[in-house]
């Protein structure tokens, strides 16, 4: 009997120590290829040279599947694809059949007797589960309506690795080669309940982290990802509420999104007066911890966050694009 395709839709389908162990392979990878990145180390040139990581996708190609435009997800998954020693063969909406002549069903089953993966950038979630319900391989959510388990990964990364500027204490018995340590953290989220929170709600809890959510009541969470935070138990460490002076409240991370997704133009006026009072700011957040940190998926608009935070050195947002690579190159192997 066949195995079963090993899809990822959210990081609600890994347990915490996966998600662990993807974190631990994508530093890892990331020191390998980015010798910058290590401790200084006497070599017998003096200098420190770049190591390729394995090329475990020679010569395998993984379709990238983008109904939506995209900037850190497109460079990351190209250039992933080619150091691991594949190919990234990108496929817009322009470029397929898929949605015009062709079903889902058929367009997964095609792509999937010529590819080795797919990475999937749909609109709605359900575009993305049929493809992955007849694909014969891997299909990885790179964002959907509902999920976006990829930025989430590499969120964590990035605290991880900034993990001194929060208190935590390094093990000098650890070696540098590995995931540092990063103590329970409170995170804030501020803004729409959107993908980006999706997957943070079924994801921070069980890795130790409490969540504080602020977002108008009329955008709440869909009844089926509450649903999964509940099956996750995730419920329990998740306060939410309306104020989001109230939900950065000793927060070590504050977190926003935009308010205004693709396909949600024309809603613009309605969304900027409802979440009017949610730019983050160093007012605004007067009541987080003081060393607190600050994380945007991007692309960012000024009335989602002020220049200040944005530039500013609670900034890790750029850090933050960049480890989307690394995540994403750990998932393709």
């Amino acid at each position: 009997m066949a195995s079963k395709v090993p899809h990822l839709m959210t990081l609600g389908d890994l347990s915490a120590p996966e998600i662990l162990r993807v974190l631990n392979h994508a530093y890892g990878l990331k020191r390998r290829t980015q010798p910058w990145l290590l401790p200084s180390v006497p070599s017998q040139a003096g200098k420190k040279s770049m190591r390729l990581p394995s090329q475990s996708l020679f010569p395998k190609t993984i379709a990238l599947l983008f109904s939506k435009r995209s900037t850190r997800t497109r460079v990351a998954a190209e250039t992933s694809a080619e150091l691991l020693g594949g190919r990234a063969l990108f496929l817009g909406s322009e470029d397929i059949q898929l949605g015009v002549n062709e079903s889902p069903r058929d367009t997964a089953r095609v792509i999937g007797g010529m590819c080795q993966g797919v990475f999937a950038r749909v609109g709605d979630h359900s575009e993305i589960e049929e493809l992955a319900k007849y694909s014969p391989v891997p299909v990885l959510n790179a964002l959907s309506s509902l999920w976006h388990p990829t930025q989430i990964l590499a969120d964590l990364l990035t605290l991880h690795e900034h993990s001194d500027q929060f208190g935590t204490a390094k093990d000098p018995r650890k070696s540098p080669a590995r995931l540092p340590d990063l103590k329970p953290l409170t995170v804030a989220y501020v803004g729409d309940s959107a993908n980006v929170l999706h997957d943070m709600l079924v994801t921070y809890p069980r890795l130790g982290h409490q969540l504080r959510v602020a977002s108008p009541k009329q955008y709440r969470a869909p009844t089926e990802v509450w649903d999964r935070v509940k099956e996750l138990e995730c419920d329990k460490g998740i306060w939410w509420g309306e104020d989001p002076k109230e939900a950065v409240r000793g927060a070590d991370v504050v977190v926003t999104d935009t308010w205004i997704s693709m396909g949600q133009e024309a809603e613009k006026e309605e969304r900027l007066r409802a979440f009017e009072g949610y730019q983050v700011t160093e007012a605004l957040c007067a009541n987080a911890n003081p060393s607190w940190k600050f994380l945007h998926c991007l692309p960012r608009k000024p009335h989602e966050v002020d220049d200040d935070v944005f530039y500013g050195s609670r900034s890790l947002v750029f850090p933050e694009a960049d480890n989307r690579k690394w995540t994403i190159m750990a998932l393709f192997e």
